[in-house]
C-alpha cells in the first residue's frame, strides 16, 4: 500500500506582506503530477490545510481545485484540520465529499474517524486524527479528567478500538518531543504541547503534521513530511519534498523522499551594497528568488530597500551587520556629568549608538546644524 503524505500547505499564507498564492499553486500542480505517476493508494494531508482559520476565497478556490484534481485521480484523499485551521469551517460537506473518495476528520465529539484500505495484502486502517488541545478533549469526554497535550491525545487514542493484528495509519498534527523546529512553526512556550513518541506505539505508521521540516520523530515510521514550500528563512538551506509510505506486510515499511522544486527560492545574501548591486553578484542566481539581505556597509543606505528592490524585486528582509549592530552599549547618565558642549554630547551618543566615532564629513554637517538652531 503506497501513501503519499503531505501536511502544512498553508494555502492564502502571505510572507513579509508578500502572497504566496502564485508558489503555492506550482507547487501543488507539481504535486499532483508526482501523484500522476506515482499511482499511490492514497494522498494524506495532515493538517494546516490554510495559514488562518478564515482563510481568503482564493485560498478556498485553490484548496477546492487541488481536491477536484485528486479526486479526478481516483485518488483516496485522507484530509486533517491543523492548528491553523477551522475544524468546523473544513469538515464542511465532508459527508458528500466521502461519496467521492475524500474524507475529512470531522470535530471531535469522542469518536475517530476510520477510513479502511485494502491491497494485496489485506486490510489497513487509517484513523484520522484532528489537531487535539486539552480543552477540545475536556468538552467532548466529560467523563475524563484531562491534564495537558499528550494526556488529552493518550486519552484519544486510547479510546479507539484498535486492531493491532492489521496495519495501523495514524494521521495527526501534533508537535512531538524531539522534534527540530523553524522560524515559522507556532509552538506553545514551555513546550506544553509536546507529547511523547510512545503514545503512537500501536501504529505502523504515523503521518505528522506541524513541524516544517522533513524528519522522523523519535522512529523512523513516526513522520513529518515538512511543508512543500518554505516559510522561513530559516528553512532557506533545506530541500522541501513530498513523503512516500509503502506499506506491505504487517511490520515492513518503506519510507522515501521526492524533492520539490519552487518556483522561487528563498536566500539569503550578504554584503555591502555596492557588491550586491554589481552585475557580476546578482547575475549568479535568479532575481526572482525571496531574498533575505543583509548589508555590511557601516552606514545606513538612505532607502536602502527601495533600491536594492530595483534589482531584487522579491527583497522581502534587510537587515544590518556592522559595528553599530555587533555590539551593543548601554547609554547612562554620569553621576557628574563633565561640562560638555551641544557637539560634545552629540558626537558622545552617536559614538554609543554606532561604536565608532563620527566621520569629518558628518562633524561639520552637525556644527552646521547646531549653529542654525542656536541661531
Amino acid at each position: 500500500m503506497k501513501l503519499i503524505h503531505l501536511s502544512d500547505l498553508h494555502l492564502g499564507k502571505r510572507l513579509y506582506g508578500f502572497s504566496l498564492m502564485e508558489d503555492q499553486r506550482y507547487i501543488l500542480e507539481q504535486i499532483l503530477k508526482i501523484v500522476e505517476k506515482e499511482k499511490p493508494d492514497g494522498v494524506i494531508l495532515a493538517g494546516d490545510l490554510y495559514d488562518k482559520s478564515i482563510p481568503p476565497a482564493e485560498a478556498v478556490r485553490l484548496f477546492d481545485w487541488f481536491l477536484t484534481r485528486l479526486s479526478d485521480l481516483n485518488q483516496t484523499v485522507a484530509v486533517i484540520s491543523g492548528n491553523h485551521d477551522s475544524a468546523e469551517r473544513l469538515a464542511f460537506g465532508a459527508d458528500l465529499m466521502s461519496s467521492s473518495k475524500v474524507y475529512v476528520s470531522p470535530v471531535y465529539d469522542g469518536e475517530i474517524k476510520k477510513v479502511v484500505l485494502t491491497d494485496q495484502y489485506g486490510q489497513a486502517d487509517l484513523w484520522l486524527l484532528p489537531f487535539m488541545k486539552p480543552v477540545t478533549v475536556r468538552q467532548a469526554l466529560k467523563d475524563e479528567k484531562i491534564e495537558g497535550y499528550e494526556n488529552a491525545v493518550k486519552t484519544v487514542i486510547g479510546r479507539m478500538e484498535i486492531d493491532t493484528e492489521r496495519r495501523n495509519i495514524l494521521v495527526a498534527h501534533q508537535f512531538v518531543t524531539g522534534a527540530s523546529l523553524c522560524e515559522s512553526e507556532e509552538i506553545n512556550v514551555g513546550g506544553l504541547d509536546q507529547i511523547s513518541t510512545k503514545v503512537f506505539d500501536d501504529f505502523d505508521y504515523v503521518a505528522l503534521g506541524h513541524i516544517h521540516s522533513p524528519q522522523a520523530a523519535g522512529r523512523d515510521t513516526v513522520r513529518y513530511c515538512g511543508t512543500p514550500l518554505k516559510y522561513s528563512f530559516s528553512e532557506a538551506g533545506q530541500t522541501k519534498s513530498v513523503t512516500v509510505a509503502e506499506l506491505f506486510e504487517k511490520g515492513r515499511i518503506k519510507i522515501r523522499t521526492i524533492p520539490l522544486s519552487p518556483l522561487r527560492e528563498m536566500r539569503k545574501i550578504r554584503g555591502t551594497y555596492m557588491e550586491l548591486m554589481s552585475p557580476a553578484f546578482y547575475q549568479k542566481g535568479n532575481r526572482e528568488d525571496y531574498v533575505h539581505v543583509t548589508l555590511t556597509d557601516e552606514e545606513d543606505i538612505p532607502d536602502g530597500l527601495q533600491k536594492l528592490r530595483v534589482v531584487y524585486p522579491n527583497l522581502m528582509q534587510l537587515v544590518y551587520d556592522n559595528l553599530r549592530t555587533q555590539k551593543e552599549q548601554e547609554l547612562y547618565v554620569e553621576d557628574e556629568p563633565e561640562q560638555k558642549s551641544e557637539k560634545e554630547l552629540f558626537e558622545d551618543f552617536y559614538q554609543k549608538q554606532n561604536n565608532q566615532e563620527m566621520a569629518e564629513e558628518q562633524r561639520k554637517y552637525v556644527e552646521e546644524l547646531l549653529e542654525r538652531l542656536l541661531e
